[in-house]
């Protein structure tokens, strides 16, 4: 019977005042031992006492409690055996975790059992122990289990408690694998249940708010390790691995280390949540890194320096996890039917399908095939992969990867052959940042592994967002994938040299975490590293150039008015020649998409496939040739009276029409959307004011609500708030005013789930409350109900505002950064109205828990906002309003 390790009492001297407990004490004394033994644990997890030992006191206090309660009410103690299974079988019981029990029973004893067994749950449940139990004879079990992976796995970790140890016994021999579950059948079973719980959460350790459990990489991982340990050999210590030469002794410290860290991480979950948590949340990221004593620097948060020790663990996990499975395939699945090497070269061979080096002391007397194992993979793609022995040498030869190699012109020349070789790019450089050899032969890289970006946009660590960008990049280049984005993969068959595609993604945000404008740096770093691999001084600039403007397309498309022939010259003007704007558009296309993928959506897509043609009309047509807007509106205009004479639309009423309008209705707009509204507005008698119409966009992956009515006060707030209680996210948004009064309102809208509205019924439907609302008192109360969303509260976000003036379009820009909230341009909008301001346009870009805005706005008369007290008000106002609002 243990006592060690159990906070605050003696196990057995509490156990003795348990059983002579008269029955009217009883509730009241287990309820105080599990109380006191709560609080126990949780002072010594606040001392730094090792989590491994308050797992297993817990579990030791658990079978205490249970022991006293089945001898005090079970009429005979032998007539069944009470058995610890799962997590509690194997004695890592966290302070919120079930306790999962199976209690065994003969059987023709169940029937007589059944009253003593409820009151001995009741009574468990009672004093407040959470139960997930099960009642089964012998026959039961071997039938569950023979049918059943999870219940095979469960009773694998069976640990007896208390009555009548045969019970256990046979127990263990019926589930034995002589009799069900034999090893082999067992392991390819487990095999696929990982790789179906890995499909679950995206196949990646790297999840913004991952579950330490579940997750690649997670608790469960080294579980299945120990599963087909206990199964293969019997044992239930890791350390049997080492002994069997499975694993080395740095290599069983490094899973024991990173066991640890996950349990104390999962323990803090349930010490904070006060329940079974074990998803590693925003709301519980800062004050976990606190607690683990972490602080924050200038150029590295606190949150972020916790996450990246533990993805990094997770990582490592997730390598021994792979290496150990391959060893368990080869040593349960084939034993003697590997067969005898095939050789390749001098160095390498395969051997069961995999490469392996020829001998020990490969990368020792040859370093540079620490590079070659890997062009070896691209070179011969019907290897599955490495064997788990040459990765382990791998691992420990990194060392060797040091300023002489990497100054070895054959080092070198091996790299680029990797980043050039027709096919396997993506996969070569994800394996070799598993296994460590890509941090160690670009330095810089190693900063951004396992680095995470404390925000909603950035869902991936900066070293797998890196690897997501090359892998879209490569399937621009795969004809197979050629229907997904077909601009792009015309773009990618044009480009000289996709190996300097490859060089700006690898290196675009390299820099990040280091301090600085991360462009800057990575255009540095990238510099550097093309004139060492021999790249010639053009390509070396233009990689340079890609990594430093990297975001220069995003945030013209998404920010700026790419209507307007000014925007596309400047850009043009930036970007200089077709041959840099096609690399930009295709790395700014994998960015995004690798980035976030809930948040790349067919309104990304055509803003900047938009934004590309525009920019090569620009420069095909000559930068000293700009495009004039009153040429650009005149060609407009031609072409959307074609469209309307084919429905039977007079030329003269069209001219009649467009007369009241300014150039604000033309520029941002296409000819067929000119027509549309142009029909929509003929149509309609004045008493069918207000009109509005929604249709779907398919081109730009939106749907356009146009609302044409007499202007008024308020306008502009009713209909965002509107929309914004329909969850409705404006990405884009024009508002013209008519000399007589007319107010022309486009919205561009998109669902939380970045996709169009649905056509048909809900279409309807918001049209209908849309002209209802219209026809409402211009004072209607402001109604935005929606609740901030939780992963919304965690991302305090200053507000920042700043102003310029368009002189050309005789308007004003306000530049808006602060955090999402529900209401937001509804909020921004009563502003605007407070303070006398015209609203004539938006830009809505939200990057995760940010948003970014453009408004563009004049005053009354249709001029800029130039008068400072009026931009001083304003500015006040919008800061007084946002930081009184929920979120704010």
């Amino acid at each position: 019977m243990r006592t060690e390790g159990t906070p605050g009492f003696d196990l057995l001297e509490r156990e003795a005042e348990l059983l002579s407990a008269d029955p009217g004490s009883a509730l009241k004394g287990f309820r105080q031992t599990l109380k006191e033994a709560r609080e126990g644990l949780f002072e010594s997890y606040a001392q730094g006492a090792p989590v491994g030992q308050l797992l297993a006191a817990r579990s030791a206090l658990v079978d205490m409690v249970l022991r006293c309660a089945w001898q005090r009410l079970m009429p005979a103690p032998d007539l069944g055996a009470l058995i610890a299974v799962g997590g509690y079988g194997r004695a890592e019981l966290h302070p919120a975790s079930d306790i999962d029990l199976l209690i065994l029973v003969d059987e023709d004893s169940l029937e007589s059992l059944q009253g003593p067994l409820t009151e001995l749950v009741t009574f468990l449940w009672d004093i407040g122990v959470e139960l997930g139990h099960s009642v089964r004879n012998l026959s039961e079990c071997a039938a569950a289990a023979a049918d059943d992976l999870t219940v095979i796995s469960n009773l694998i970790e069976a640990r007896f408690i208390t009555g009548r140890f045969a019970l256990f016994d046979q127990l263990q021999s019926a589930i034995a694998p002589d009799q069900l579950w034999p090893t082999d059948r067992f392991f390819e079973a487990k095999i696929e249940e990982q790789h179906k719980r890995w499909r679950r959460y995206g196949e990646t350790a790297y999840n913004l708010e991952p579950n330490i459990k579940e997750n690649p990489g997670g608790l469960r991982d080294i579980q299945m390790i120990s599963w087909v340990t206990k199964r293969h050999f019997g044992s239930d210590s890791l350390h049997e691995l080492v002994e069997h030469g499975f694993l080395t002794e740095s290599e069983h410290l490094a899973l024991i280390e990173g066991r640890a860290l996950l349990w104390r991480i999962r323990f803090a979950l349930h010490r904070l949540t006060g329940r079974h948590e074990d998803r590693l949340l925003f709301d519980y990221q800062r004050t976990l890194a606190d607690q683990f004593g972490y602080r924050d620097h200038s150029d590295n948060l606190a949150v972020e320096q916790f996450m990246q020790q533990y993805y990094r663990t997770v990582m490592e996990l997730n390598r021994l996890n792979e290496m150990l499975l391959q060893l368990f395939r080869e040593a349960i699945l084939l034993q003697d039917r590997i067969g005898p090497p095939e050789p390749i070269n001098r160095r390498f061979q395969s051997r069961g399908g995999y490469l392996e080096v020829t001998h020990e002391r490969v990368f020792q007397q040859r370093p540079i095939a620490l590079l070659e194992v890997f062009h070896l993979l691209q070179l011969r793609p019907s290897l599955r992969g490495v064997r788990a022995s040459t990765i382990r040498l791998i691992r420990e030869n990194r060392h060797r990867i040091d300023d002489d190699f990497r100054e070895d012109v054959r080092a070198r020349s091996l790299f680029m052959e990797i980043l050039r070789h027709p096919s396997g790019v993506t996969q070569t450089l994800r394996r070799m940042n598993r296994y460590g050899v890509l941090a160690t032969y670009i330095p810089a890289f190693a900063n951004i592994v396992g680095r995470m970006q404390y925000d909603l946009f950035h869902v991936y660590t900066v070293d797998e967002h890196t690897l997501r960008v090359l892998r879209n990049l490569r399937r621009f280049t795969v004809p197979e994938h050629d229907n997904e984005l077909p601009l792009c993969s015309a773009v990618a068959r044009r480009v000289p040299k996709l190996e300097i595609l490859y060089l700006a993604g690898l290196f675009h945000d390299i820099g990040k975490g280091r301090g600085g404008d991360h462009s800057l740096l990575g255009a540095h770093d990238a510099w550097d590293f093309c004139q060492l691999h021999y790249l010639s001084e053009f390509d070396s600039r233009l990689v340079a150039w890609l990594v430093e403007h990297h975001l220069l397309m995003s945030v013209t498309a998404q920010r700026k008015d790419i209507s307007d022939p000014a925007v596309i010259q400047a850009f043009a003007e930036q970007v200089s020649d077709i041959n840099r704007l096609d690399y930009l558009y295709l790395l700014t296309v994998a960015d995004v998409r690798g980035t976030n993928p809930k948040r790349w959506s067919s309104w990304k897509d055509a803003l900047l496939r938009e934004l590309y043609q525009a920019a090569r009309r620009s420069l095909d047509r000559g930068l000293d040739n700009p495009q004039a807007q009153d040429v650009l509106i005149e060609q407009k205009q031609i072409e959307a009276m074609r469209i309307l004479a084919r429905q039977g639309v007079e030329a003269e009423d069209c001219r009649n029409l467009w007369f009241r309008f300014s150039v604000d209705f033309f520029a941002p707009s296409q000819p067929e959307e000119i027509a549309w509204q142009t029909k929509r507005i003929l149509d309609a008698s004045p008493e069918e004011l207000p009109i509005v119409s929604l249709r779907l966009l398919p081109n730009r992956g939106c749907t356009e609500i146009f609302i044409y009515t007499q202007d008024r006060e308020s306008l502009f707030v009713q209909i965002t708030a509107l929309l914004d209680q329909r969850n409705l996210d404006i990405v884009n948004a024009r508002i013209m005013t008519t000399d007589d009064g007319i107010a022309l309102n486009v919205f561009q809208v998109l669902t939380r789930d970045h996709e169009p509205l649905d056509e048909g019924e809900p279409s309807d439907d918001l049209a209908n409350e849309l002209r209802h609302e219209l026809q409402q008192p211009p004072n209607a109360e402001l109604r935005v109900n929606r609740r901030l969303p939780r992963q919304l509260r965690y991302f305090p976000i200053e507000t920042r505002i700043s102003f310029t003036e368009d002189a050309t379009n005789q308007r004003t820009l306000m530049h808006l950064t602060t955090r999402d909230r529900p209401g937001l341009l509804a909020e921004i909008g009563a502003v605007f109205e407070g303070c006398d301001i015209q609203v004539q346009g938006a830009k809505i870009a939200t990057v995760g828990a940010e948003v970014e805005d453009v408004f563009f706005i004049a005053t009354r008369d249709g001029a800029p906002v130039r008068c400072g007290q009026t931009l001083s008000c304003l500015r006040r106002e919008v800061h007084d309003r946002l930081d009184q609002t929920p979120g704010g």
